[in-house]
């Protein structure tokens, strides 16, 4: 059952809250040895936040939206009582957090129960979750491929039916590539609508956290469920709350496909999928954006940078025991020369000037997420576009430069005969319900819809 169906039938009286969650949690230990998604299984808290359900039910009280309907954050959330690991080994024994994120109290507030912790790429820097400490999450459509990172536990969670819902976080792409490579629905929203406190930092000016779903409608209750400002997040003290309906409509909707980079390093079913939902949505035009390369080079070094200083004294101090997949990329952020770090920000101004001119045309543009589907793991190099590249970076070619301006992005999984794929339906600033409005009407096609494995 998707969430809107657990919430309907626990205020129905069908099913209790306590049940729900039961059957998540032997769902959990039946699958997730396989998958490795979670870190922590919250059972004892669930049980609780499930058992509060029922009484409100029990005394006749109107239910929040999310009334029983179990879900997990990824493992840089705070969760009271549980150390922030972030997934690096070095923060195994850290104190325990004092209080939950701002997310996870709103999911709370919306009836949600919380069932555990979910793996990821080591603070967050990588497109793979090949985590050293804490094992590689498995794709559910096949254990030997990735299933994307770095929240690659939330999408593994939810492709695999343990949880309908789940929270991550995207700095360069990394809600969207999970989302594609598992084949759910996933929401990187608009840099500073959704506020990121309580959550373990990997670069300021770029992270955002959102959620992953089974459906469009469901991805929309849980993002309503997480807007409001924040006086812990200064990118989003002053938002106000925009909620998106859940039946969004796509009418009238002036929709392009991005060609030129976004074609040349996509592999055939990429650029297939592409095709077909702008096809669906009678896309009016093709087009390129100018300098895309450049900016997702200005990504990398505004990403490096930052990420490396804030690593810094503890690379000086640990770096044996630093995760090994991504220690020599932050040490070389640090290293990066202030110039370089004026330069990707004065890109990142113009590029983001070119394509608000570039919306002033269009509400909605088209690309793949990612540039190939699931590679099996271990895998070190692709070849796209004439080029060889290195893999783990590659996973990011076509969300770094979209996330590097901070535009409100919803993955669509595309119905195809191989391994998942998904598209980014992309909009300008603030206008998350341009996404929505798209990925409804592919949902309503059937040319967009999530697949989740049963085992």
């Amino acid at each position: 059952m998707n969430a809107l169906e657990i919430a309907a039938r626990i205020r129905a009286g069908e099913v209790s809250a306590v049940q729900v969650v039961d059957a998540a949690l032997a769902t959990i230990e039946r699958r997730n040895p396989a998958i490795n998604c979670f870190v922590e299984v919250t059972a004892s808290r669930a049980r609780e936040e499930a058992k509060a359900i029922d009484a409100l039910r029990g005394r006749g009280r109107t239910l929040p939206p999310l009334a029983g309907v179990p879900y997990a954050v990824k493992d840089l959330f705070d969760v009271t009582g549980l150390a922030t690991i972030a997934g690096s080994a070095l923060h195994r024994n850290s104190p325990p957090a004092a209080t939950d994120a701002a997310l996870v109290e709103r999911m709370r507030e919306a009836g949600a129960v919380l069932v555990g912790t979910l793996n990821m790429d080591a603070y967050a820097y990588g497109f793979t979750t090949e985590n050293t400490a804490f094992g590689p999450t498995r794709n559910p459509h096949d254990p030997s491929r990735v299933a994307g990172g770095s929240s690659g536990g939330s999408g593994a969670a939810v492709a695999a039916g343990m949880v309908p819902l789940s929270l991550g976080s995207d700095t360069n792409g990394s809600i969207r590539v999970p989302a594609s490579l598992c084949g759910i629905f996933g929401l990187k929203p608009t840099y500073g609508r959704l506020p990121r406190s309580g959550s373990y930092p990997f670069v300021d000016s770029l992270d955002h956290l959102g959620p992953f779903a089974t459906t469009t409608a469901d991805l929309a209750i849980c993002y309503n469920a997480l807007q409001g400002p924040h006086a812990g997040d200064p990118a989003c003290a002053q938002r106000p709350i925009d909620p998106v309906s859940r039946k969004a409509d796509g009418r009238g909707l002036r929709v392009a496909r991005l060609t030129g980079y976004f074609d040349r390093f996509a592999s055939d079913e990429a650029r297939a999928a592409s095709v077909r939902a702008a096809e669906c949505l009678g896309a009016v035009a093709e087009i390129e954006l100018p300098e895309v390369e450049r900016a997702r080079a200005a990504a990398f070094i505004i990403t490096a940078s930052e990420g490396g200083e804030r690593h810094l004294s503890t690379l000086k101090k640990h770096y044996a025991d630093f995760e090994p997949l991504s220690r020599d990329r932050f040490l070389a952020g640090a290293l990066t020369p202030a110039a370089w770090y004026l330069k990707a920000q004065r890109l990142r101004g113009w590029f983001r000037d070119r394509m608000a001119e570039v919306f002033s045309n269009y509400d909605v543009l088209i690309a793949p997420a990612t540039p190939v589907s699931a590679m099996p793991i271990g895998t070190e190099w692709l070849d796209l576009g004439g080029e060889k590249l290195p893999l783990r970076a590659s996973m990011g070619l076509f969300t770094q430069p979209i996330s590097f301006i901070g535009l409100p992005v919803v993955v669509a999984p595309i119905v195809t005969p191989g391994l998942p794929i998904g598209v980014q339906l992309i909009a300008p600033p603030w206008r998350e319900d341009l996404c929505f409005a798209a990925a409804a009407n592919l949902e309503l096609a059937g040319v967009a819809r999530s697949r989740i494995t049963e085992a």
